[in-house]
């Protein structure tokens, strides 16, 4: 799937993220992503993805069409909309309105597929020699079990698990919270 594009005069502000070898952390990371990034949509490409909250989905938006309401902001802070069963192939259209509209937009991407554009890949950082390695943006989750990170990757602190629970139940951590700041890095790539 190509990226859609907006006019070169905005900014386009768009992150995919997919984690190939850690389910929970592709669930979780994105979420941090999106929190983050201020005012952003947390997209769900994955027709197999978890059951994020929300009103709608990807799926329903894609069948009935968006309402000009769905396509925008209704407050600035983070919003999620899980995918309900559609292909990204399928949801293509309503993706491109979706990113020409918000200001930042993160992508989760399937664990299974080969990832959009220039997604980066969220894996954990183990003891060698079982740390993942993998071509193109690579991002590493720091784990208590392994403390030094690979030359030349950056690599998240570890989350609290505060901050964790906040995510998962729909709630925003803590503003100033270590973990979330870091994703900031990550937006760079």
């Amino acid at each position: 799937m190509t990226l859609p594009l907006r006019h070169p005069e905005v900014l386009l502000s768009v992150l995919a993220l997919w984690s190939p070898v850690d389910l929970v952390l592709g669930v979780v990371g994105p979420l941090g992503a999106t929190t983050a990034a201020g005012t952003a949509l947390l997209v769900d490409l994955d027709p197999n993805g978890p059951r994020y909250g929300g009103a709608h989905s990807l799926a329903e938006l894609v069948q009935k069409g968006p309402t000009r309401n769905q396509l925008e902001p209704a407050q600035s802070g983070p919003a999620v909309l899980r995918n309900g069963g559609v292909s990204p192939d399928d949801a293509r259209e309503v993706i491109a309105a979706l990113v020409s509209k918000w200001p930042n937009v993160v992508l989760r991407c399937p664990p299974e597929s080969d990832p959009i554009g220039s997604a980066v890949a969220l894996l954990p950082l183990l003891p060698a020699p079982f740390t993942p390695q993998m071509e193109g943006s690579v991002v590493y989750q720091r784990t208590s079990l392994a403390t030094r990170q690979p030359d030349g990757k950056f690599a998240l602190p570890i989350p609290r698990s505060s901050t964790v629970k906040a995510l998962l139940a729909g709630q925003r951590p803590w503003r100033r919270d270590r973990w979330i700041r870091s994703f900031n890095r990550v937006w760079g790539m």
